[in-house]
């Protein structure tokens, strides 16, 4: 676990000193032992198998996953479910995996399917696939292939899906009608992005300052990575190497994040989203009506109905700029996913939950009918990963526009962010620059150069001591009485 150890340290710390960071890594793991131990329950008097689910959801999110979970356990009587909202779930399960006491499945997201892999953390699932008579192409044929792709990691599945995403330009028609704007027709390309930004960008006429903006490629700023490939670029090329600053479409898009803070003036945007809240506040920018257009995801929804109820809105395809497809739109795709992390205790009894979590029966027309999938993704009102809806699913679902979303996933043209190890430091990277760039600390040439720079580095030294680890397990494995050595060791990544 020593690997699994160094992730963490890099996470947690900047102590630079060796027995600062032995301290710091033993601190966490006892940590993690007695936070495990104290929320793990005595098994039930019933005889039931108890198991521990560690997930990141509260509030509305959290009721919707215990009410699944509640149904679970009254469907059988060999397993209970106990259901645990963990904050910063992600890291305190790699420490409590690390420390040999990791709770039976843990919801987690996508992006760090490949480093909880890498580190070894994760129970592959291809056995429990195939040994309830399913082959794994079969099993996975039941997603959009987008969802699909985010649980597998160097052609093995590690993970399953709890709930999706996709995301979409939302545009206040309010807002479009008093601009002269058609409020059913939102902008279809780039250039008519930007047009339609001025047009509903507007000025106090005696102090000049920003009452109202069209449009912030920074509003709200979590996903800088996707503008490379809607412009068409990439973050690795077909040989598997960094090409952020040798893409020629990323400068382009980068040029673009610029242009905005260039037109309407830095101090000006500084000083009018100044006083903007926090995502989940009445005080968010589009929720107070002083942001017209977004890129935001399925949930949207449900916070506008919470912080600004009664905001008229729209929710459509982002416009073309360049990274479509003549067969459909370019859309982004985020997951959170389910994993059995390795060393549980129970992981035959975790595999029938995650099993039951992505459960859909195509036909229901009632509630009582739905699959654990699309119970989960409805009450948390989302799209669902499954090629399949079902009559019930489409009929009772309160988002608008939930369509849209359905039709994103399913577009040609709809990517998700890169499955490596690496992701977390190079999303920080490319965040960092983003925002270097949009407050003209440094041009989008040097910008792109610097990070290419550092994440060539970064991603050399990673598949370096990806292949140590694999040399050393395979001289380990070579070793055990009775190894077949004609077939890769199951606990490494090939």
């Amino acid at each position: 676990m020593r690997a699994l150890a160094s992730t963490l340290l890099l996470q947690t710390t900047r102590d630079r000193s060796t027995s600062g960071r032995r301290l710091i890594i033993g601190l966490f793991i006892l940590l993690a032992g007695l936070f495990v131990s104290a929320c793990r329950p005595d098994q039930p008097a019933d005889g039931r198998v108890r198991i521990v689910y560690w997930e990141k959801w509260t509030g509305t999110e959290g009721a919707a996953v215990q009410e699944v979970v509640d149904r679970f356990n009254s469907l059988q009587d060999r397993i209970y479910v106990e259901y645990l909202a963990v904050s910063q779930v992600d890291r305190k399960t790699i420490v409590a995996t690390a420390g040999g006491d990791p709770p039976d499945v843990a919801g987690i997201w996508a992006a760090q399917v490949a480093t909880f892999a890498d580190n070894n953390a994760l129970t592959p699932l291809e056995d429990f696939i195939e040994a309830d008579g399913t082959s794994v192409d079969e099993f996975l044929s039941r997603y959009m292939p987008v969802y699909a792709d985010m649980c597998l990691f160097d052609g093995r599945v590690f993970a399953l899906p709890s709930t999706p995403a996709t995301i979409a330009l939302h545009w206040n028609k309010t807002l479009f009608r008093e601009a002269g704007l058609d409020p059913e027709r939102p902008p279809r390309t780039l250039a008519e992005l930007d047009e339609y930004a001025r047009r509903l960008t507007k000025r106090d006429p005696d102090t000049g300052e920003i009452t109202q903006i069209g449009f912030l490629p920074q509003e709200p700023g979590w996903w800088p990575w996707a503008f490379f490939g809607w412009f068409g670029g990439s973050l690795f090329d077909e040989e598997g190497e960094v090409s952020i600053g040798s893409d020629p479409h990323n400068l382009t898009a980068m040029e673009w994040v610029r242009s905005y803070t260039e037109e309407y003036g830095l101090d000006d945007i500084t000083r009018f989203t100044s006083g903007f809240g926090g995502f989940a506040s009445p005080q968010f920018g589009f929720f107070s009506r002083r942001v017209a257009m977004v890129f935001q995801g399925v949930w949207f929804d449900n916070y506008m109905s919470q912080f600004s109820p009664g905001l008229d809105y729209g929710a459509a395809p982002w416009p073309e700029a360049g990274g479509g497809t003549t067969e459909g739109p370019f859309a982004i795709a985020d997951a959170d996913i389910l994993i059995i992390p390795r060393g549980t205790s129970h992981p035959k009894e975790a595999w029938e939950f995650v099993k039951y979590l992505n459960s859909v029966n195509p036909k229901a027309e009632t509630k009582a009918e739905l699959g654990g999938m699309e119970l989960l993704c409805l009450l948390q009102a989302k799209n669902s990963p499954m090629h399949d809806w079902s009559p019930y699913f489409l009929r009772a679902h309160p988002h608008p526009y939930i369509g849209v979303f359905r039709e994103l996933a399913s577009s040609p043209g709809v990517v998700h962010l890169p499955m490596v190890g690496i992701w977390q430091e190079y999303d920080r990277e490319i965040t960092t620059m983003f925002d270097r760039i949009r407050l003209l600390d440094t041009t989008p040439n040097a910008g792109l150069a610097y990070t290419h720079t550092r994440i060539t580095g970064t991603w050399n030294r990673h598949r370096k001591s990806m292949q140590r680890q694999r040399s050393a397990a395979a001289k380990a494995a070579r070793k055990l009485p009775g190894t077949d050595r004609s077939k890769p060791n199951p606990s490494q990544i090939e």
